[in-house]
């Protein structure tokens, strides 16, 4: 037990060596990384579609790296955004690690990117121990998966710097509790805000967007409690930034 646990500790701290090297590289070109946490089915793909093409609307180079353990599917997705799009085969692996992203951003990312957006393998267990060299992680989860979902999985929760709920549309036909859901998310998480979404009808897609240019912008950003890179966004009055808001 022992040996595995030592094993486990020394592949994390290795990555977390990695990624911080990667944002300090990033930081430099003017990158700012969001890392997207969800379990299968939560709709992360098509929010994602729908900021990668409002931010380009705006002009704001954005660009996206899709992990899956196999097909390209989600890759042809995102392209129809218009944003540069690479798809990322882990061949079996459950998670991304600073080493595949470095690799890819060293041999593919635009030159003028700005954002680039990370969709991570659908899973909220090993993903949420892998610090990929993000400045914002967000953990996203559909209405259908009912609300204690936080609870079973904290560690995706606690560090997340936004939490983006989605699906919303069917909150009704799902008997989704969202005060219990907000109390949940709290409670492993305090003071992260939560953002309603609904792909269908585009909510919450310039919520989204707006966060992370705020991120980018380097105004002060929530610090979850288990914070994957507690040196960024250190700042005395942090809770300035993205600050809990009312889920509504």
């Amino acid at each position: 037990m022992c040996d595995s646990v030592d094993v486990t500790q020394a592949v994390l701290a290795k990555n977390d060596g990695l990624a911080t090297s990667l944002r300090s590289d990033l930081a430099r070109r003017g990158v700012t990384v969001v890392n997207l946490l969800s379990s299968p089915g939560s709709g992360k793909t098509e929010l994602l579609g729908r900021v990668l093409a409002r931010a380009l609307e705006r002009g704001i180079p954005a660009a996206a790296l899709t992990a899956d353990l196999a097909t390209e599917n989600d890759a042809r997705r995102l392209a129809r955004s218009g944003a540069p799009v690479k798809q990322l085969l882990t061949d079996g692996l459950c998670h991304l690690e600073a080493r595949q992203l470095r690799g890819h951003v060293d041999n593919w990312l635009p030159e003028d990117t700005a954002l680039l957006f990370v969709e991570n393998v659908g899973n909220l267990v090993c993903p949420a121990s892998y610090d990929l060299g993000e400045s914002l992680r967000i953990v996203l989860m559909a209405v259908t998966e009912g609300e204690d979902k936080p609870l079973k999985y904290p560690t995706a929760f606690a560090s997340a710097h936004l939490v983006v709920l989605t699906k919303t549309d069917l909150a009704g036909p799902a008997g989704f509790d969202a005060p219990a859901f907000g109390a949940h998310v709290q409670q492993v998480n305090p003071g992260v805000e939560i953002v309603r979404s609904c792909a269908r009808d585009g909510a919450g897609v310039d919520t989204v967007l707006e966060r992370v240019l705020t991120a980018r912008d380097g105004a002060p950003v929530h610090r979850p409690p288990l914070a994957p890179h507690p040196h960024v966004h250190a700042h005395p009055h942090e809770d300035a930034g993205l600050a809990a808001g009312p889920l509504s």
